[in-house]
């Protein structure tokens, strides 16, 4: 087999996939299956902007293990990337030079294996999108599948998958519309295996789930910005202390004129779902321009189409919750409300083992619903549409597969020429004819 490694750099973690497949098959195609995934301990990269060394230290354990398993005489010709993605376009935007400096780290780590390093950058948030896309539906089969002739074809009257992402700083949505695209800026185009799809893609940077939780207590952090902060979505009896300096670190949370970055502010739980809604709604701004559909912020959308792949973050706070075997909506939200009035003490004795994320849990799962349906206009018909996985084929959804069979080229862009053969009767016919 021939293998291929890629970095997932996000903005809270950085995973290392390793793939393979068999080299005797034409160009690989279809047959490209995930060998390990190894998480990188620490946080994302992009928190190491004050110590960009460390940043590529933090791969070399990751490293070692791809080593063990890719034979040595295969490591050389092994394509390596690495992609980072809305933690990374973060820090760029705040200080591009401690961007770089992290950049130049981890690719030097990198380079002193022996692979073939072919570059370390910041996808575009469409590219994350699409990448998406593309490895749920190569997973699934809906691009092309390997048929009883033993051939690779392009299935017919196989509808394609949409892809919904969310990470810690970015959420991402990605459908075949069936409409022409209005924005330009919203397009992408593929030509996979002799098929055209013009496909939707927007991200929406700073409503991944980490940024939407940091923008959520800073909107909760109101004039005259007492040290005490009550938060609705925060369970009862539960308490934390938060510095003002962490709390306005990001780009993404607007800090008050004059933040004093010492002072300490006291986050107490209310455990009150229904003014976790409001507050949480308050994040996104709903209302679209004349004659225009859209999805938030203004942003231009056509009504989603088709059956729809939740991964990420959207999979992880639903599976935590039971909820991933395609519950009816109003089975969704009573399940919901329920976990959210729930005491500390209750949730501390009922989930011991999960004490680190337990508090937010209330939170995520209620903004997750106002982003799937208020923000991205799924409703109760189309909600049965929505499959939360973390997987397809045993191999983790993301959008690291489609980066690299898009980069490896495994994905031809044209459908390799069949050559056909006479009918079987002029067949018949001609050896007939040669015998007389």
């Amino acid at each position: 087999p021939q293998y291929g490694l890629v970095f997932d750099a996000g903005s809270t973690h950085t995973a290392l996939y390793i793939y393979h497949w068999p080299a005797d098959k034409e160009n690989g195609t279809g047959i490209v299956s995930q060998l390990e995934a190894c998480t990188v301990s620490g946080p994302g990269i992009s928190s190491y902007a004050d110590d960009p060394a460390g940043a590529g230290a933090s791969l070399k354990p990751c490293l070692d293990k791809a080593m063990e398993l890719i034979p040595a005489k295969q490591q050389r010709e092994t394509p390596t990337y690495l992609g980072a993605t809305a933690g990374m376009r973060l820090l760029r935007a705040q200080n591009s030079t401690k961007a770089e400096q992290v950049f130049a780290e981890v690719a030097k780590v990198i380079s002193e294996y022996p692979v073939d390093f072919r570059g370390a950058r910041i996808l575009t948030g469409n590219e994350e999108g699409s990448f998406g896309w593309v490895t749920v539906n190569y997973l699934l089969e809906t691009l092309v599948k390997f048929s009883f002739s033993g051939k690779w074809e392009h299935p017919l009257d196989t509808e394609v998958f949409g892809a919904l992402d969310l990470g810690g700083a970015s959420t991402q949505i990605t459908f075949q519309p069936g409409v022409t695209i209005e924005d330009k800026n919203t397009s992408v185009f593929f030509r996979l295996y002799g098929t055209n799809y013009s496909l939707y893609s927007h991200s929406y940077l700073c409503y991944g789930q980490t940024q939407a939780l940091k923008m959520l207590l800073a909107a909760l952090h109101q004039v005259p910005r007492p040290p005490q902060i009550s938060h609705p979505c925060y369970p009862k009896g539960y308490q934390e202390s938060i510095t003002t300096a962490d709390l306005y670190d990001s780009p993404c949370v607007h800090a008050p004129s004059t933040p004093s970055p010492a002072q300490v502010l006291t986050v107490t739980g209310t455990g009150d779902p229904a003014a976790c809604i409001s507050a949480i709604r308050k994040l996104f701004n709903f209302s679209c321009g004349v004659n225009r559909t859209c999805g938030f912020n203004g942003v231009y959308q056509p009504p989603v189409r088709g059956q729809f792949f939740a991964f990420a973050g959207f999979y992880y706070t639903f599976h935590f919750l039971n909820l991933t075997s395609q519950q009816s909506l109003s089975d969704v939200n009573s399940t919901v409300q329920a976990f959210c009035k729930k005491s500390w003490a209750e949730l501390v004795e009922t989930f011991p083992q999960d004490k680190e994320y337990l508090h937010t849990y209330c939170s995520m799962a209620i903004y997750i619903l106002t982003l799937l349906l208020d923000g991205y206009k799924f409703n109760e018909h189309t909600w049965s549409s929505i499959h939360f996985s973390r997987q397809a084929a045993n191999t983790d959804i993301g959008w690291t597969l489609g980066f690299m069979l898009n980069f490896t080229n495994m994905i031809p862009t044209e459908a390799l020429e069949l050559v056909k053969g006479q009918q079987p009767s002029l067949w018949a016919g001609a050896v007939s004819l040669i015998v007389l």
